[in-house]
């Protein structure tokens, strides 16, 4: 599914067709792990969001799970045997991007394979370490902040190898992810499945969880209340001295 649509720089492009590739569940997952990193970084220091807080990353941490469960059972352009490559192409790729010829692929190309098993770890590892944190493990919390910081420069990169990628290849990456449909070569299987019914079983339970989450019965305000409490203490204590 990572085949180029032209295998050398000189030759004449193949005939393409542009048709569905990317399932819901892929779109939907992807768009959850970018407003989760979002989220999370923009309610990281706010006082009185750490229950929004905690719930964008829960949210982050359930996307990148499902995400990895998808890509052993998911569609076949959502499976990692389909788009992560060895050191061998993914240093062709490099250099072809380096050169400024980078070429179009049907999938994920060898360099951005390698990208998203990146970032589901770095973004798994920083949720994990932010639970262990709430769980009053003050430890973990530097821990935390090198992982998520680490996270924010993998999805920099990875948006600029995105932008940079689909300039020089002429390959509509951002539209593909959005809609689902992208050119590939002519032949070239279609995904005939989009299981947009998991999609929306998906959606539906992260509603339900975020109205839980912020609701009066959920744990995260307790963290809230604390760490108002804990601010007002300082506040007074800096004024009494």
């Amino acid at each position: 599914m990572d085949t180029p649509l032209n295998d050398t720089p000189s030759a004449n492009p193949p005939a393409t067709v542009t048709q569905p590739l990317w399932d819901a569940p892929v779109r939907l997952l992807h768009a959850l792990m970018a407003l989760s990193t979002a989220g999370a970084w923009l309610t990281a220091e706010a006082d009185g969001w750490r229950a929004v807080h905690i719930s964008f990353g829960l949210t982050l941490a359930g996307a990148m799970v499902l995400r990895l469960l998808w890509g052993f059972v998911g569609t076949p352009p959502a499976r990692f045997t389909s788009f992560v490559r060895g050191p061998a192409a993914v240093a062709a790729h490099l250099r072809e991007l380096l050169a400024g010829r980078a070429r179009p692929h049907a999938g994920h190309n060898p360099a951005g394979g390698w990208a998203v098993l990146a970032l589901l770890g770095t973004g798994l590892l920083a949720a994990g370490s932010g639970w262990l944190a709430w769980q009053g493990g003050e430890d973990w919390e530097e821990v935390h902040e090198a992982l998520a910081n680490g996270l924010l420069v993998l999805a920099g990169v990875h948006v600029a190898a995105v932008l940079l990628t689909s300039w020089q290849a002429r390959d509509r990456l951002v539209p593909a992810m959005l809609t689902g449909r992208k050119a590939v070569p002519a032949g070239t299987p279609p995904t005939r499945v989009m299981h947009r019914s998991l999609a929306v079983a998906v959606l539906v339970a992260l509603l339900g969880f975020w109205a839980w989450s912020l609701g009066p019965t959920s744990p995260w305000q307790d963290a809230d209340t604390a760490a108002h409490g804990e601010g007002r203490h300082h506040h007074e204590r800096d004024h009494d001295d």
